[in-house]
């Protein structure tokens, strides 16, 4: 766990209650974070300089320096976002946690920042609703940047590149233990399934260059359930760290496919593109784009994924959970093969 420094937290504490802050006794309890960030919740109570003694609640997130496939730099994105005017970008319904302090350690090749701590629905307690309110706002702000193309954007160089989904998919299809297990005879994934996948492997292609032609777009490229969270009528975002330039849909293929409620993907999938067009078309004009290929970003994203997760789950003594596990990720493949007749 990282340290929580008492000189910082005062000055964080006394920003964000708005009186001089002595003092603070804290306690912390690890959160769901980024990749490889140490996420703490530090609640406790500050005393003021005239002796009175205010609650707090506040969000500590420190990220190590590490290395994404093809994103190098994306440990420090985050930091780098704060530190830029990006916020003004975001609205009152479509936000992400406010940044109480940030700083850099260029020694040890680490972030930390403090930030608000959001308590909302999340995850797959999220309704249809949620999920087609997230779609629209999503849409929403991508067209608003879209349109606008604000200078400092293209000043920040520390973005993820367009080609990261391209490179993330030709990654997964060069390498041979999930390639070669959809075309073996041992192969346990039912055959119409792996037909899909090995469809979209002889296709990529072509598909590509129908995805190529699609607006870019500022992706925030981890755009699943348990990033966001429904609170007071305000889709909240967090984890920023893999953002950057991508295509019109991608971060909708994630919303819908990426750990999502299996029950409902194929029905979110419905209600979600919609969603997400109106809210984009706000700001742009895409009438003339009639394939907007998010089913095929999908199986680009995640359908080997799914495979190497089927792959991976469980061993040993834990067979119950095994199937379980595995018994998840084809019924996931399925409801994306039954996506199909909905294109």
């Amino acid at each position: 766990m990282s340290e929580i420094k008492a000189e910082t937290l005062t000055q964080v504490l006394s920003k964000i209650l708005g009186t001089k802050i002595i003092c603070a006794d804290f306690q912390t309890k690890p959160l769901h974070g980024g990749t490889l960030g140490d996420v703490q919740l530090v609640t406790g109570y500050a005393e003021t300089a005239d002796g009175g003694k205010l609650p707090y609640t506040i969000v500590s997130k420190t990220q190590k320096k590490w290395e994404r496939f093809s994103d190098p730099d994306s440990w420090r994105r985050e930091y780098d976002f704060y530190k830029s005017d990006f916020g003004a970008l975001l609205s009152e319904s479509f936000r992400w946690p406010e940044c109480y302090h940030a700083e850099m350690n260029e020694e040890e090749n680490e972030t930390q920042i403090w930030m608000e701590y959001i308590d909302g629905i999340s995850g797959l307690d999220l309704t249809g609703d949620m999920y087609e309110r997230a779609a629209e706002e999503l849409g929403r702000f991508q067209g608003k940047v879209y349109a606008e193309q604000p200078a400092f954007l293209q000043n920040l160089t520390n973005l993820s590149k367009v080609e990261y989904m391209k490179n993330f998919y030709l990654h997964y299809r060069s390498w041979k233990r999930v390639y070669d297990y959809i075309r073996s005879d041992d192969c346990e994934i039912p055959k119409h399934l792996c037909k899909m996948l090995i469809d979209i492997d002889e296709s990529a292609d072509e598909i590509f260059n129908r995805i190529e032609k699609l607006p870019i777009v500022l992706c925030h490229r981890d755009f699943w359930v348990a990033n966001l969270f429904y609170s007071d009528g305000k889709t909240i975002l967090i984890d920023w760290d893999t953002a950057g330039w991508g295509y019109l849909g991608e971060d909708l293929a994630s919303l819908i496919a990426d750990e999502a409620d299996i029950e409902h993907m194929v029905e979110y999938y419905r209600r979600c593109i919609p969603a997400y067009y109106k809210g984009f078309s706000e700001s742009a004009d895409i009438s003339h784009i009639t394939d907007n290929c998010v089913y095929e970003m999908i199986l680009l994203m995640f359908g080997y994924r799914l495979v190497e997760w089927y792959m991976n789950a469980g061993s040993g003594d834990k067979l119950q959970e095994t199937d379980n596990q595995r018994t998840l990720h084809i019924h996931t493949l399925q409801k994306i093969y039954e996506m199909r007749n909905d294109q």
